[in-house]
């Protein structure tokens, strides 16, 4: 089934067909969901299309991959589609370099995201202007693509580019989704006298050769993605500082490009070689995705690049196991966050043998991506670095509204965070009290909580955590910067069997903050954006005063006063059990 019937055949589905007008957006909708793998309530968050959308039918910010999406989807049944899709992006490109015109003429739902744009936009977050349609461009518009690309490239203000997913390019990534097809490029290389040579190691057959940058461009698969099948990771074009790097060196000293290149890493399941010729079949780039899309996107200015090489490195690979061991091992070079630093740390190496000494059936994560044998452990005592990073900065720091950024955890706020003595009862009550948050944060939705909410699960999770902490304060009629011991919070839960009440409580009183903002904001005419609000300050008073609200409306209630007896008796802590709030703004 071509892909244009797949996706209409898709969208004549009820969820489409009932919260969606029109094809254009259940297009994008379907995009949103099948290849961004958002949940329904995400999806529905990010579409701004309609009247006033100023060419911009959806918004979504990936926090972890610190990138803003710009879509603009185009959903025919014609074979190819002109430049006009291209200038309707660049048009986009333009109005988000004046957020504050975009904003007056923009529709009500766009305006809340550019609440989010501008504040992603200063956190230094790309841009990816993603034009998404079932159809191919003309020849004429993929030179336009080039060269609106090669303009976002040197743009100094914005770090964007434009990604063109067309009708093959959604074929992949749809299949790819799904995981059901594993492409087979058979190509054939040519490589010059001298400049290559084989090898055989560990019984496995190698190839190391220097490939002139003129036969990249013409290697299949890069343009669709299909050549990176086994890679970690697709493109993302040409506006990261790795990636303009790269185009700065073919464009001003390519001749040095070898030098400055670590090189690809290629496997296949045959190679062979005959003469100047190197063949290859069923072959995938697990290592140099990022690179051989940014030498295919600055084509032109590689065809004029004389003397130009970079490194390839086949290897004739026949199992899939040892060949996803590679991709993994070979992208190890990608640029290291600030959190991948830290694992290292002394602070942290002592809290993780803290931890692993109290819970001896546990293990502390402290490496990204490192495999845990579950078998092996306790799986209600295995804990993660970065997401007790996130817990700690909502409980301690009481900055739920930092929790997630991963930079600001692991750079700027760091040592405020992380503490060696830092007791192991206390990392395993943040995961268990965690644990119970995300319980109701789920499509049942057990607390009917705001839906513009539960699009933000990965934020307002840490909200709730908060405001259990701020619901202790309430009780044992602490000051607002006080802070409950985790370990102590969870132990009383547990014995007075209150773990239910506290949590539901707690994301009643968020939901009740988050409501009473958004009302105040429609009654004085403003433009309300839930992540903007999920992420200012404005958020923890509104939280607090709500928690307060809650818990001294509970006696005018029927069974009120003996609900609120038993709360003040089971939540009772002594005043050694609290301290004050870590810095962390």
């Amino acid at each position: 089934m071509e892909i244009y019937d797949q996706i209409k055949n898709d969208i004549a589905g009820d969820y489409y067909q009932s919260n969606y007008p029109n094809d254009g957006q259940r297009f994008v909708a379907w995009y949103l969901r099948n290849i961004h793998n958002l949940d329904p309530v995400e999806t529905k968050d990010c579409i701004t299309d309609g009247a006033g959308d100023k060419q911009i039918d959806a918004v979504y910010i990936d926090d972890q991959a610190q990138t803003i999406y710009i879509i603009q989807g185009k959903f025919y049944s014609q074979g190819t589609v002109n430049a006009e899709p291209l200038r309707e992006v660049l048009s986009s490109w333009i109005q988000i370099k004046d957020l504050a015109a975009l904003q007056d003429a923009a529709n009500e739902r766009l305006k809340a995201k550019i609440l989010d744009i501008s504040d992603a936009l200063q956190d230094d977050y790309e841009v990816s202007f993603e034009l998404i349609t079932t159809s191919k461009l003309t020849e004429e518009a993929e030179k336009d693509l080039e060269a609106y690309n090669n303009q976002l490239s040197s743009d100094e203000a914005i770090s964007a580019s434009i990604v063109l997913v067309d009708s093959e390019g959604l074929k992949f990534r749809y299949d790819e989704a799904l995981n059901r097809t594993r492409p087979y490029i058979n190509y054939d290389f040519t490589v010059e006298s001298g400049k290559y040579m084989e090898l055989t190691i560990g019984g496995t057959k190698a190839i190391i050769a220097a490939l002139p940058l003129k036969e990249c461009i013409k290697i299949p698969g890069i343009k669709d993605g299909a050549l990176f099948r086994k890679n970690v990771r697709q493109s993302l074009g040409n506006s990261n500082k790795v990636n303009k790097g790269i185009a700065q060196t073919i464009r001003k000293d390519s001749k040095d490009f070898f030098f400055y290149h670590n090189g690809i890493t290629a496997i296949c399941s045959k190679l062979h070689v005959s003469g100047n010729t190197i063949s290859t079949q069923e072959l995938n780039v697990v290592n140099g995705c990022q690179s051989l899309s940014t030498i295919y996107t600055c084509s032109e200015a590689v065809k004029k690049a004389e003397d130009a090489y970079i490194m390839f490195r086949f290897y004739e690979i026949k199992d899939t196991e040892t060949a996803d061991k590679i991709s993994i091992s070979t992208n190890s070079q990608s640029a290291v966050k600030a959190r991948d630093l830290r694992s290292n740390d002394k602070n942290v190496l002592m809290m993780k043998k803290a931890y692993e000494q109290k819970y001896t059936d546990g293990y502390f994560i402290t490496k990204r991506g490192e495999n845990v044998n579950t078998a092996k452990y306790n799986t209600n005592h295995i804990i993660n670095l970065t997401d007790l990073g996130k817990q700690m900065c909502a409980w301690h720091s009481q900055r739920p509204t930092l929790s997630y950024s991963e930079t600001r955890i692991f750079d700027k706020n760091f040592s405020q965070l992380f503490h060696k003595d830092y007791a192991p009862e206390n990392m395993q009550a943040l995961k268990e009290l965690m644990d119970e948050v995300k319980k109701c944060w789920v499509p049942e939705n057990p607390l009917s909580l705001n839906t513009a909410m539960l699009a933000m699960k990965s934020y307002m999770t840490y909200h709730h955590l908060f405001a259990i902490s701020v619901l202790f304060d309430t009780v044992n009629n602490m000051p607002s910067d006080s802070v409950p011991s985790p370990a102590k919070v969870l132990e009383d839960l547990k014995n007075n069997n209150l773990m239910e009440q506290a949590i539901s409580m707690a994301g009643v009183a968020l939901n009740m903050a988050f409501e009473n903002s958004l009302q105040e904001a429609q009654d004085n005419g403003k433009v309300f954006s839930p992540q903007n609000w999920s992420k200012a300050n404005a958020s923890i008073n509104a939280i607090k005063n709500s928690v307060r609200l809650q818990y001294s409306s509970i006696g005018i209630v029927p069974g009120g006063a003996d609900m609120k007896k038993r709360l003040q008796q089971g939540l009772k802590l002594d005043n050694s059990d609290f301290e004050a709030r870590w810095t962390a703004d």
